[in-house]
């Protein structure tokens, strides 16, 4: 027989074990981390950025074209999702309204917000939208983001964009998930790996619709390079977004590349909730769709990653990370953002001083216990006598950089 714990250990026991699951948790990503390839700067134009993402990955692409529309100039897929800013931070809003369609999402009241904060400054300013597409897709046996969301995007879109520049497919008998025309289950049926063979090229379509007429894509073995890279260099553990991401680079768009014409374009790949590389491998990456296009059509394609740390693995579009969750100084969207300019060669302003002075001077508040914190990222950076390191990628979030020294 065991020994019988003390009343008052055995009752803090519990919370001992949590803390030092999540202590080993946060030791090994960290570790993972260290081991994996610098995200590269490569040939790429920053006028031919776009996103697209399924689900939460969809809900996140709209933030990010919406807050970043200045980036993301050539516009967004969006596969099951709804309106921009749809929870308003919520929960309950998030798995009803958000989810069921019911009640309807206040469409005009989002509207009213984003408009609001694009004059406060919070996200790009809206009349980049002007110039910009946005391709929507609802599959209509969607049981879990209901086709009413995809009626309530459109609306908001048409609201603050010119309709022509809307694209709205929703005639797929899809139920939810990714669609592709030779890959995954059958086009009605729900479960993992949420990819649906649908007999319909939506990646294709996505890729076409914001980035114009396509050469053929590649029906054989891929002729570019897939990389694993380091996101801890753009965000900390413990904000959902995990120890890796991915990376496609078609033939010609390395930075060191010789003879090809021109800079490549760059489009960003959002999964949806349980369909990161740690939890379902791979599947996401590679049974899509978007590499044999992008291939052939000098598409670089960036698959960031959420970790299992996060709820359902899910993006933030909800508020888990912070209230500011879909404005530009939400920590996965300047992540992402940070992302986007170290592709597109855009340098990072280096900072390196003692914590205080940081402080001081913007870069890092107090946080817990005396600790100091990047601002925007939160990532710790000691106490205020210690000297410390700072990327600020994008303009106002500030990481730490590199232990080598403080890198563009």
């Amino acid at each position: 027989m065991l020994p019988r714990l003390p009343t008052s250990l055995a009752s803090v026991l519990p919370s001992v074990l949590a803390l030092l699951l999540a202590l080993l948790l946060g030791f090994l990503l960290a570790c993972a981390a260290a081991q994996a390839t610098p995200l590269p700067a490569l040939k790429v134009d920053p006028r031919e950025v776009s996103v697209s993402g399924t689900s939460s990955g969809g809900y996140m692409a709209v933030q990010l074209h919406v807050a970043y529309s200045g980036t993301f100039s050539r516009g967004v897929g969006a596969v099951a999702a709804g309106p921009y800013y749809c929870a308003e931070g919520s929960g309950v809003h998030a798995t009803g309204r958000c989810l069921s369609g019911e009640p309807a999402a206040p469409v005009e009241a989002l509207v009213a917000i984003t408009r609001q904060w694009s004059t406060l400054g919070w996200i790009d300013p809206i009349t980049n939208l002007q110039g910009s597409r946005a391709y929507l897709f609802t599959g209509s046996r969607d049981t879990a983001v209901r086709p009413p969301l995809g009626d309530a995007l459109q609306r908001w879109y048409m609201a603050l964009m010119p309709a022509p520049n809307i694209t709205h497919r929703k005639d797929v008998a899809a139920e939810h998930g990714m669609v592709t025309d030779d890959y995954g289950n059958a086009c009605e049926q729900r479960g993992l790996p949420f990819i649906q063979d649908c007999d319909f090229d939506l990646a294709g379509e996505i890729l076409r619709t914001l980035h114009g007429p396509l050469a053929p894509r590649n029906q054989g073995a891929l002729a570019g390079d897939f990389i694993e890279f380091d996101q801890f260099a753009f965000v900390p553990p413990g904000r959902g977004m995990g120890p890796k991401g991915w990376l496609f680079v078609p033939p010609g768009c390395a930075a060191e590349a010789a003879g090809a014409s021109g800079a490549c374009k760059l489009h960003v790949v959002l999964h949806g909730c349980g369909q990161n590389v740690e939890v379902f491998g791979r599947n996401f990456v590679l049974h899509t769709g978007y590499n044999r296009w992008a291939d052939v059509n000098r598409v670089v394609l960036l698959y960031p990653q959420t970790s299992p740390e996060a709820l359902n693995s899910c993006w933030d579009w909800w508020g888990y990370t912070g209230v500011d969750y879909a404005r530009k100084s939400g920590v996965q969207m300047a992540a992402i953002k940070a992302m986007v300019e170290r592709l597109a060669g855009v340098p990072a302003k280096c900072h390196t001083a003692f914590n205080n002075t940081h402080v001081f001077s913007g870069r890092a508040v107090y946080g817990w216990w005396g600790k100091v914190v990047g601002t925007g990222s939160r990532a710790e950076l000691g106490y205020a006598w210690q000297r410390s390191s700072l990327r600020e990628a994008p303009a106002g979030h500030f990481v730490p950089a590199p232990k080598v020294g403080c890198l563009a």
